[in-house]
Parts: structure tokens; C-alpha cells; sequence
């Protein structure tokens, strides 16, 4: 089974901003709820780790398939428990808005492993959008505001 999930959202921080805080990984466990680490192995490759089933851990490692600053950045999972590839798109809006739009494909782990994890995989739009709710809560509160005073 795979899932692919497509969400939007508007954040009211410059493009450069939302997409600096966005490209280090690290701060993801600061907004995505099942997310324990990441970490950077190289300047293309992190290595995650998730909440998994009966206190065991989930870890893959993902590499960058595709960065362009401030406008877009891919990414496909290259070993570990969970396969994943996906992409996230940064569009300037007026008034120092951005619209990020986040495209989603998962697989979750097989096995025992697999069913026991399967609550973690349950209505991935709705963990996206959450998820994308506390970036933006994220951003506009930690990024400094350029818009006029």
C-alpha cells in the first residue's frame, strides 16, 4: 500500500525566509509531531528518525533530488524502515506571503512492523495539513518579519 498526499497552505513570511527555514531539515521536529530527528549526514543526504510502534524507532536516511532556492526542493528516501519521495513547492505571494504546496509519497513499513505502525499512516491529508499548520506557526512566529510597519 502507498499513499500520495498533496496540501497547501499560506504563510505570511517572505519566500526566502519560509524556504531557509524549511531546507534545514533539523527544525522539522519542531513542527512535525511523529518526527524524533534529523540530521545531516552530507549536504544531500539526512538521516531521520519517527515514533514507531511498542517504543521502536523508525530511521531512513533521504536524499535531494532537487533544490532550487526559494522556489523548490525534492527529495526520495534511499534506505531504512519507510520509503518516501515528495516534493515542496515555494510561490511568492503579494504583501511578503508564501504559498507552500507540499506533494507527498509514502510507503509504509511491511510486515508485523508494517501493522503495527499502520495507525502512525492513518489519514495522511490530515497529518499533513496539521503538519503544515504548526510550520506555519513555526515560521511566523520564529522569522523576522520584513513587511512594513
Amino acid at each position: 500500500m502507498s499513499d500520495i498526499t498533496t496540501k497547501t497552505i499560506v504563510v505570511k513570511q517572505d519566500v526566502s525566509q519560509v524556504y531557509h527555514l524549511w531546507s534545514n531539515f533539523e527544525n522539522f521536529p519542531a513542527f512535525m509531531k511523529h518526527i524524533k530527528a534529523v540530521h545531516k549526514v552530507s549536504p544531500q543526504i539526512s538521516h531521520w528518525v519517527m515514533d514507531g510502534p511498542f517504543g521502536k524507532d523508525l530511521e531512513w536516511n533521504a536524499q535531494i533530488t532537487d533544490d532550487q532556492e526559494n522556489r523548490r526542493i525534492a527529495w526520495n528516501s534511499i534506505e531504512g524502515d519507510i520509503k518516501t519521495s515528495g516534493a515542496v513547492t515555494f510561490s511568492p505571494l503579494n504583501h511578503n506571503e508564501t504559498q507552500i504546496t507540499v506533494a507527498l509519497h509514502y510507503v509504509p513499513p511491511a510486515g508485523k512492523l508494517g501493522l503495527a505502525a499502520a495507525h502512525i499512516f492513518d489519514n495522511p491529508d490530515k497529518k499533513l495539513e496539521d503538519d503544515l499548520r504548526r510550520f506555519k506557526q513555526y515560521v511566523e512566529s520564529s522569522a523576522p518579519s520584513h513587511a512594513a510597519s
